[in-house]
């Protein structure tokens, strides 16, 4: 029997608006300054901008922050620090800026002339945020037949919105909130926040969502 939901799940997309906030960075200090100060919509902007375009896993550094320090300053050490925080580990923005903050100061600490070290003219960190539009979709989904098509149609922008942003932003546009509030799947929720989404492409997680959704199907 496919259950019914007490709610149905409306699949939203979104847009972003990229701004430059006007501030660069030469070195470690100017960035730590700049991560401090700035609001927290700028470090989700450069830990998660990338994710909803690449369609292959890359071996650089997953965000902006570790690219410029690998890349352009070539402090490998402090790059491989950044690149292995575990964004799936935090539930706040900010305690993922925190975390920034730490490792950043952790370097100064340990190297304080590194502080002083500029890259090139050209070569600075260019701080950035984005604001984001949210749109409903056509589909709304009753019932787990009508939400694995539907997740089939979606666009990679609606599928990262509801597994990336929704977490971060907007915690009952999940997927795994609908299946354990509306459909009372608590199995299939934790199924979902078991995921890893940040080692995937997105359309390998779109594959492993719906393998968890078709198996709860055919256990019916």
């Amino acid at each position: 029997m496919n259950h019914i939901a007490s709610e149905p799940f409306r699949f939203h997309t979104r847009q972003n608006l990229t701004y430059l906030l006007g501030r660069k960075a030469r070195n470690i200090a100017e960035l730590l300054a700049g991560i401090k100060e700035f609001p927290v919509s700028s470090v989700y902007h450069h830990t998660h901008h990338y994710l909803d375009r690449h369609e292959f896993l890359s071996p650089e550094p997953p965000n902006d922050y570790a690219y410029w320090i690998r890349n352009i300053l070539q402090d490998n050490v402090l790059a491989e620090e950044i690149a292995g925080i575990d964004l799936l580990s935090f539930s706040s923005l900010r305690d993922m800026q925190e975390r920034l903050i730490e490792l950043l100061e952790e370097r100064l600490a340990r190297d304080p002339e590194a502080s002083h070290r500029a890259v090139a003219a050209g070569e600075e960190f260019h701080f950035m945020a984005a604001q984001t539009f949210i749109f409903p979709t056509e589909y709304v989904a009753r019932d787990l037949q009508e939400f694995l098509g539907y997740l089939r149609l979606v666009t990679h922008h609606s599928l990262y919105f509801h597994m990336f942003e929704a977490r971060l932003f907007h915690p009952t546009f999940q997927f795994s909130y609908w299946f354990e509030h509306s459909m009372n799947n608590n199995f299939l929720g934790a199924s979902i926040k078991q995921l890893d989404p940040y080692s995937m492409t997105m359309d390998n997680l779109r594959r492993q969502l719906e393998m968890l959704v078709r198996r709860e199907l055919e256990a019916k």
